[in-house]
C-alpha cells in the first residue's frame, strides 16, 4: 500500500495516486546544491539541509527545488548580467 496505507479506500483513487507522487518525491534523497551529493533531507516545510556538509537552505514544500525558482534564478542572473554590461 506504501505512503497511502492510512488513507484505505477514501478520498478517490487520483487524490490518493497524487499523495503517494509527493511523499515519494519527498522522501527520496535529493541532491545538495552545494556538494552535489544525494544527501539532502526535509527538516520541516520549505527547510532541507544536507546531512554530508550541513549546509541548511530552503525551497519548496514538498522538494528542495521548485520550477518557480529555477525561473527566479534565471531572471536574476540575467539582471545582473545586464546591469554589468549598461555600467561598462
Amino acid at each position: 500500500m506504501g505512503p497511502t496505507r492510512g488513507l484505505g479506500s477514501r478520498y478517490g483513487a487520483t487524490v490518493r495516486k497524487r499523495y503517494i507522487k509527493v511523499v515519494k518525491g519527498m522522501k527520496k534523497p535529493q541532491r545538495c546544491p552545494q556538494c552535489g551529493l544525494r544527501r539532502v533531507k526535509r527538516v520541516s516545510v520549505g527547510v532541507w539541509k544536507c546531512r554530508k556538509c550541513g549546509f541548511t537552505f530552503t525551497g519548496g514544500a514538498y522538494t528542495p527545488i521548485t520550477k518557480l525558482g529555477i525561473v527566479a534564478k534565471r531572471v536574476a542572473k540575467g539582471t545582473v548580467a545586464e546591469e554589468t554590461v549598461a555600467t561598462e
